[in-house]
């Protein structure tokens, strides 16, 4: 029998369940249940720590979404119509505050880390991570990932921090938003963009400015499985290590793995367990023991599931 060492904050409820679009749209509102009633199923209650979401407030949201933008998305949360973007992003009543509560689940993972509440932390509707600083993207109608980077910096005076995506989709909004910061350790393994949204994250791409060449972004082809996937994996373990991060964020998303109906990637579930048990390594070495893991992207509903419970479950042991 699995012994589990390691609790595991996990912030979820209702209130970030509400965040998903309706209409059909593949991200519905149903995937946090799902995720819950596997996470029941696999009998990990005793590692948990559960808090409840709570929302972001406007001064953590402004450090790193435009004011300006913020004001849009409150208008548009009252009335519900339209895109909040181009026509991947609908606007719904309340989007505002669902996604808030979103970011302040992760800046309460965030908080438990810090305070030692627990070395690990999950939050399952989380990793947004396409709202750039000036809108919503890609479903994502603010950046929760950018937002718990902003306030390691400016309430934890956490500067190293490194930020881990293996979602299908490359993490644009992250990556742009912090393309000319050195401090920000980016590693992205997602699928070609020449296949697949945002079109961006080629292997050239590796910071601007004084960061130029302290990004890393590994394309996969479109049909790459877990064979590729661990080679790119390599390079992600060299370059944390080289790089020696005090805080890691994970974003995890599911739709990587063969038979999400959006995306061409094959991996399994043996991926992302792989990837959350070695962020974890790594992070003890480190001396710190700090992986925040985000849900992320991910469409096929025992996909998600399973994934993310596979992660869950490293970082418990």
């Amino acid at each position: 029998m699995t012994q589990y060492k390691q609790p595991v904050v996990l912030v979820a409820g209702e209130a970030i369940a509400r965040y998903g679009f309706p209409g059909g749209h593949p991200f519905g509102t149903d995937r946090h249940e799902v995720f819950m009633t596997e996470l029941k199923h696999a009998g990990l209650e005793d590692c948990l720590i559960h808090l409840d979401p709570r929302p972001a407030t406007r001064e953590e949201l402004a450090l790193f979404h435009q004011p300006t933008y913020l004001d849009v998305l409150s208008e548009r949360s009252q009335t519900g119509l339209g895109f909040l973007d181009s026509n991947d992003t609908p606007a719904f009543k309340g989007v505002y505050e669902a996604a808030a509560h979103v970011v302040g689940s992760t800046l309460l993972g965030v908080q438990a880390l810090m305070e030692g509440q627990a070395r690990r932390a999950f939050i399952p509707i989380a990793g947004l991570h396409h709202a750039t600083r000036a809108g919503a993207a890609g479903f994502c109608a603010l950046n929760d990932c950018g937002v718990a980077i902003e306030v390691l910096r400016h309430r934890y005076q956490i500067q190293r921090i490194a930020y881990v995506d293996i979602d299908a989709h490359h993490g644009d909004g992250v990556f742009y938003g912090f393309i000319d910061d050195p401090n920000l350790l980016f590693a992205d393994i997602h699928e070609d963009g020449h296949s697949l949204y945002p079109g961006t994250g080629a292997a050239d791409e590796t910071g601007e400015g004084p960061a130029k060449g302290t990004k890393l972004n590994l394309p996969l082809m479109a049909g790459s499985g877990d064979p590729e996937f661990f080679e790119a994996w390599e390079h992600v373990e060299r370059y944390l290590i080289a790089g020696c991060p005090e805080f890691i964020l994970f974003q995890c998303g599911a739709d990587s793995l063969d038979g999400d109906p959006i995306t061409h990637l094959k991996l399994t579930e043996e991926a992302h367990a792989y990837a959350a048990k070695r962020l974890g390594v790594i992070a003890d070495e480190l001396g710190h023991g700090r992986v925040l893991a985000m849900g992320g992207g991910g469409y096929n509903r025992r996909n998600l599931a399973r994934a993310w419970m596979r992660v869950v479950q490293s970082l418990a042991e």
